[in-house]
């Protein structure tokens, strides 16, 4: 239950940074999508240890991890505003050029985030790897287009 409640708070609080989001300034977008993608980073690499044999495999902590990344997934698009990707950002300014491209891939990887989080709660742990290394290909994928 504690878990889920964080997610819900996580989403609320997201929902209410868009009422706001006419009054941000350039840099305020871009350390606001480099917070999320920074909190993507820790649980992503947490669970990566945990896949990849690195760190003993816990799956409660996976768990609640995967659907802490299945929330912030679906967070970091609204940062992605025309006017920041001067500076102080890795993001190419070619996103504003392929913008359904760019959204496409967004959605692609909240999408396997959240099947991610549904793969584990299970205990089938070729289907969590499985759903583990789809989620990571949707980050390479994004990287490799838009990301210097």
């Amino acid at each position: 239950m504690k878990p889920l409640f964080k997610v819900a708070a996580t989403l609320v609080l997201a929902g209410v940074a868009g009422y706001a989001a006419a009054d941000i300034k350039p840099f305020e977008a871009v350390e606001y999508r480099k917070g999320i993608f920074k909190a993507v980073k820790w649980h992503f690499g947490a669970m990566g240890d945990m896949v990849k044999g690195k760190a003993e495999f816990d799956s409660e902590d996976f768990a609640r991890r995967a659907d802490l990344l299945a929330a912030l997934s679906q967070m970091p698009w609204e940062g992605f505003r025309p006017g920041t990707y001067a500076s102080a950002t890795s993001a190419l300014p070619v996103i504003e050029d392929e913008w359904e491209d760019f959204t496409a891939a967004g959605d692609a990887f909240s999408e396997k985030a959240a099947a991610l989080a549904v793969a584990a709660k299970g205990d089938d742990m070729k289907a969590i790897k499985s759903a583990f290394v789809a989620t990571a290909r949707t980050c390479k994928g994004c990287h490799d287009d838009f990301k210097d």
